[in-house]
């Protein structure tokens, strides 16, 4: 399948298998579990969670970890990603690129991207963040790469495929959200290292 943008493209051809095979282990699962445990900490009332770009699930995994209960559902664009995602059992996973509108019925208590929006086309990211404000019910979280203003870094040895900014910004200004929580997770944190999140939780 050939998709709108060449970011699209990358991820759901062999760049993206190869990103399954590094980003696959308990410890990085640990890790997550420890870091939505935080971020969640000022979110009330969350019953239900849809990531955008949910690789192969384990965002899902450690929400199903912190809460059982919870209802869970993603959008993937690889493949062989989203079939793993679905394997695990937490969430019901959709095959598809989130540059998409996406049919939400019914609406989840949170919608979230976590190293999602710097991968996406700058020109193209109106799409994602209608997506992810008009699927919520209550809450957006965005955990990205933060830089106060756009810019592209070259990625593994390539270019144009990771972009930098004030995506939290973004959705303030344009949508009207709220900033609730928001905090950073360091690469070198001795007990649940990320790789330099900064992240942000954002209300209707």
């Amino acid at each position: 399948m050939t998709y709108q943008t060449e970011q699209e493209n990358f991820w759901a051809g062999n760049f993206g298998e190869d990103y399954i095979k590094r980003n696959n282990s308990e410890s990085l699962l640990n890790s997550k579990v420890a870091m939505w445990s935080r971020m969640l900490r000022a979110a009330h009332n969350v019953t239900s969670a849809q990531e955008l770009g949910c690789n192969i699930g384990l965002n899902l995994v450690a929400l199903k970890r912190l809460n059982p209960a919870l209802q869970l559902s993603g959008y993937e664009i690889n493949e062989s990603a989203a079939k793993q995602a679905e394997s695990f059992g937490v969430a019901d996973i959709t095959v598809g690129s989130i540059l998409d509108s996406i049919e939400h019925s019914p609406k989840a208590d949170l919608t979230f991207t976590a190293g999602v929006l710097i991968h996406i086309n700058p020109d193209y990211l109106d799409n994602v963040y209608q997506n992810l404000v008009n699927g919520s019910n209550r809450y957006v979280l965005v955990a990205e790469y933060y830089n106060p203003s756009p810019t592209q870094i070259t990625y593994k040895g390539h270019q144009n495929k990771l972009f930098k900014r004030d995506f939290a910004g973004d959705l303030i200004d344009n949508y009207g959200l709220k900033l609730i929580d928001y905090g950073f997770i360091y690469k070198r944190d001795n007990w649940a290292p990320q790789d330099d999140i900064t992240w942000f939780l954002l209300e209707k």
